[in-house]
């Protein structure tokens, strides 16, 4: 694939890339919304579980030495996200752009720049 490829298009490869792993193993009996986001929560909660009691320096040492181990968590909560969007027609993508144009309504750099406060308490 070219790196001039759109955004949406490397995004509709890893899509195919994930259905055609769930359909190899016939698994989309299994794959209702429910559990499809029962299994993302989970995945999530893995990223978190590598992070567990740590902060700081530690932390980010931690992170590198398990970078791999975080590639893989991420690359779990991702292919959870690709399915559930493929599953809902959702061109997630666009939603994603969509999305990052509402949080810029909500969070306008001159009244969110470097404050960790959400948008009703700017």
């Amino acid at each position: 694939m070219s790196d001039e490829a759109k955004p949406s298009d490397r995004i509709a490869d890893l899509t195919a890339l994930a259905v055609a792993f769930r359909d190899e193993r016939d698994w989309r009996q299994f794959h209702n919304p429910k559990d499809m986001a029962l299994s993302l929560v989970l995945e999530a909660a893995e990223v978190l579980e590598l992070m567990q009691w740590k902060n700081g320096e530690e932390l980010a040492s931690h992170l590198e030495d398990r970078r791999e181990s975080l590639a893989d968590e991420l690359s779990d909560v991702l292919y959870w996200v690709l399915e559930m969007a493929n599953e809902s027609n959702i061109d997630v993508a666009a939603a994603f752009r969509e999305k990052m144009r509402k949080n810029a309504a909500k969070y306008p750099v001159g009244k969110a720049r470097g404050k960790a406060k959400k948008y009703n308490e700017l």
